[in-house]
């Protein structure tokens, strides 16, 4: 019984840790077979204030980097779970293709990871994923109370998907969600179609945002 009792402990014990915020991930060995996108918006200051080590994320979190929504990833996802790590072990994006991430993630860094991650799964050649991120990127408009922000702000979770929604026409609250950490706003993330035209239902998304009462957008420093 006890040897029973410490399988089930390290089995949900995985679980807990693999576990994404928009569901468990799952392996597969067909890149292009999902449901829709999720584009996961970043707020920087946020990151910097909980995460972000200033020694080793200076491009992002350096004094005067001003920055606001970043892109964090672009990811693949399936109505339960998302695919991840579908491509050959070690495999890298060219400089050239590098070129197509420039202006759209905070780090070079951060884009080869979401490559592998999360690129490596949607069956497009890395110069694509990355052109895709972009436009999936270009088609957000920021509500005008973050895209200026210069003082911390308090927001509930309901207030700022709203706000996106009023900015983006067909955006709708149950197509997004809100996630924070500790207090503080941590990412905004839509999700989108295969053909990234069109924003789209997600219960899974909608449903694992922030569960505080509110947060605090932290202003850039």
């Amino acid at each position: 019984m006890k040897k029973w009792l410490a399988i089930a402990a390290l089995t949900l014990l995985g679980f807990s840790t693999a576990g994404h915020a928009q569901g468990f991930g799952q392996r597969s060995s067909a890149p292009g077979d999902f449901d829709f996108y999720v584009l996961a918006l970043s707020w920087s200051p946020g990151f910097c204030e909980l995460d972000g080590d200033r020694s080793r994320n200076r491009e992002q979190c350096g004094e005067g980097a001003g920055l606001r929504f970043v892109v964090h990833g672009l990811w693949p996802q399936n109505e339960r779970g998302y695919p991840s790590d579908c491509g050959p072990a070690g495999r890298s994006p060219s400089r050239i293709a590098l070129e197509q991430a420039e202006g759209v993630f905070p780090t070079e860094n951060l884009a080869r990871y979401e490559w592998r991650k999360h690129g490596t799964c949607t069956g497009s050649s890395p110069s694509d994923y990355f052109r895709d991120v972009r436009r999936a990127r270009d088609k957000i408009a920021i509500p005008p109370a973050l895209a200026k922000a210069d003082r911390d702000q308090t927001w509930t979770a309901i207030d700022l998907e709203r706000a996106f929604a009023a900015a983006n026409p067909g955006l709708r609250t149950d197509m997004m969600s809100v996630t924070c950490k500790r207090g503080v706003l941590q990412e905004v993330r839509i999700c989108l179609t295969k053909d990234l035209r069109d924003f789209r239902t997600c219960q899974q998304i909608d449903r694992s945002g922030c569960r505080a009462r509110d947060f605090t957008v932290v202003a850039p420093r």
